[in-house]
């Protein structure tokens, strides 16, 4: 899946609010093998583990690696991931959505709230021993706000007028104005050794930087990379605030999910995120293996190419979508046309919830839980196309363009075989049999991560694609993903383009006033259920599948996110035995 708005970087989410479709359950230990996946909320085991001793590799199993070991250039979560073990920034949100610090011991905002001052910690060290200084801060900050884009972090510099470093210890960011999203703008731009990136004149070198060796501070050290095969990662024992208590990490790809779930049986990984669903029951029944499931922030969805042709960005565009896409009527003649929970029953045997927007439940009040959403309704799916002029003329149960038997409505339709290569192939398969009964068709084309990626952004290569993302602990943290001023960017992947959405989502930056900003944040979502550049099938309950016989002291708190991959799991668990 993608990162979130930066997600990430697998930051957490607020919990949350009462009101429409319910919430993921909490944490959970999987239920019996006997019964269905996910029944009901449980505690999880309580029995007392084993001795635990410091030291070990813990080996991660992936069906997808990084797409870029340069923060810059990474969009997969895969790759944040690493990033987050890597890199310190100056605050982290841990995964029950507080803020604790990490760099700075000490962030305050100036009376008007537009100029924000740090206390850096003293005595912190990059990875190759030098000192990391207020200095460091300074040149991240300034280095990314001065470019048009640093992959997903740049949406975190914006409105930065200046950064200075007026002592080793501390920093001053100076914004327009008042921010909003503090948490993400403060917790999400991973700190960069200035003795190393201030060699990048321009902008197209520090992107192009393959960033090879990831000189950083946090709790572990980039060790070994074979791209699409494996990384491992050391513990800086002397990191300042977290030292992991495990000698390394080892993440190693797998070429499916099948042999994912066979290397955790057998022992070749410790634990895996996100196992198939069809494979939930195999694990429950294995006495070694733990399966939890719990609160996710992941939200699964169906792009449509919208580019229009006058927004298609100039040299590494291609906007090759076909024209019925840009018709809304289509869009939401195919909505109607999509049964939800379907999906859910097929795809996730039950694991999830129907999804409405990319603001997710998890998100709090900002959630629009009263979203009308379209039906499924393949009788209406096809009223719609067939006022819009959409007919089949030559009776191959296949609609045309207006005006055009030449050009059916015959879509590509791809998904990261690599990501989703469980799911995939089963998501395809029932939306396929559903749009054919409204006369539409798509023809597969599996992808892996990577070469997606390069055909839907800026590239805008494809017609229908369906993949995800992580949303982050900001209820805005997806919403500029649709913007028109992200359509050359790399960031949207529909090339949606709307003045009325832009105004909105650049309004709730600024409007400090909660309730105020929470209508507006509504309202964007509003007006993305009407146009559809995305449909959001449904949003995924966080699944996780670990051994016990090998590290304990993983964290199942029923208030906080499940993820087992991030810092704040892999830096306090402990190996088991002698």
């Amino acid at each position: 899946m993608r990162r979130l708005g930066m997600l990430i970087l697998l930051t957490t989410l607020l919990a949350a609010c009462g009101g429409g479709p319910p919430a993921a359950p909490a944490v959970t230990s999987a239920p019996a093998a006997a019964s269905a996946p996910a029944a009901s909320v449980t505690e999880a085991p309580t029995s007392a583990p084993a001795p635990a001793a410091s030291g070990g590799t813990l080996r991660i199993g992936r069906t997808a690696g990084p797409d870029s070991l340069n923060p810059g250039a990474g969009y997969l979560a895969e790759a944040f991931d690493i990033y987050d073990l890597v890199y310190d920034s100056l605050i982290y949100v841990n995964q029950k959505s507080q803020v604790e610090p990490l760099l700075a011991t000490k962030f305050e905002p100036s009376a008007d709230g537009t100029t924000w001052s740090f206390t850096i910690r003293e005595g912190v060290k990059w990875h190759d021993g030098q000192p990391l200084t207020a200095e460091d801060v300074a040149f991240t900050y300034s280095m990314i706000s001065g470019f048009e884009g640093f992959g997903f972090i740049s949406s975190y510099t914006t409105r930065i007028t200046d950064v200075q470093a007026p002592s080793p210890t501390t920093v001053t960011i100076t914004f327009d104005g008042p921010v909003v999203n503090t948490d993400e703008r403060f917790g999400s731009v991973y700190i960069l050794p200035k003795h190393i990136w201030e060699q990048f004149a321009d902008e197209k070198a520090a992107v192009e930087f393959e960033n090879l060796e990831m000189i950083g501070s946090g709790p572990f050290k980039m060790a070994e990379y074979k791209q699409g095969e494996f990384t491992r990662l050391v513990a800086n024992k002397e990191h300042f605030l977290s030292p992991p208590n495990i000698d390394e990490a080892i993440f190693r790809v797998y070429g499916s999910a099948d042999a994912l779930i066979q290397a955790l049986k057998v022992g070749e990984v410790d634990f895996v995120t996100d196992p198939a669903a069809t494979a939930i029951r195999t694990l429950q029944a294995d006495p070694i293996i733990e399966v939890a499931i719990g609160r996710s922030r992941r939200l699964t969805d169906i792009v449509f190419n919208v580019t229009e042709p006058a927004n298609c960005p100039p040299e590494v565009g291609k906007c090759t979508g076909h024209p019925a896409l840009r018709d809304v009527r289509v869009r939401q003649a195919l909505a109607h046309a999509t049964e939800k929970q379907q999906l859910i029953d097929t795809v996730l045997l039950g694991l999830g919830e129907p999804g409405l927007s990319l603001v997710t439940p998890s998100q709090g009040a900002a959630y629009h839980a009263l979203l009308q959403d379209y039906a499924f309704d393949l009788a209406k799916a096809n009223a719609i196309l067939d006022e819009a002029g959409y007919t089949d003329s030559d009776g191959d149960e296949v609609r045309e363009m207006p005006g055009d038997p030449s050009m059916p409505l015959s879509f590509r339709y791809s998904y990261p075989s690599d990501q989703n290569a469980d799911t995939g192939p089963r998501f395809f398969e029932v939306l396929r049999d559903s749009w054919k009964q409204a006369g539409v068709v798509i023809t597969l084309t599996p992808l892996d991560a990577d070469a997606l990626t390069a055909a839907c952004c800026p590239a805008f290569d494809f017609d229908v694609m369906n993949w995800g993302w992580y949303a982050g602990v900001d209820p805005g943290s997806l919403l500029n993903i649709v913007t028109t001023d992200e359509i050359g960017s790399g960031t949207s992947e529909s090339g949606y383009s709307n003045p009325e959405y832009d105004k909105l989502f650049l309004d709730q930056g600024v409007t400090t006033d909660k309730e105020a900003r929470i209508a507006i944040i509504k309202q964007m979502q509003e007006i993305l259920m009407r146009d559809l550049p995305y449909i959001v099938p449904f949003y995924r309950q966080g699944t996780e599948a670990y051994r016990t016989d090998r590290f304990t002291g993983w964290n199942l708190d029923p208030d906080a996110i499940l993820y087992l991959a991030n810092r704040e799991q892999m830096t306090k668990i402990v190996a088991i035995g002698p």
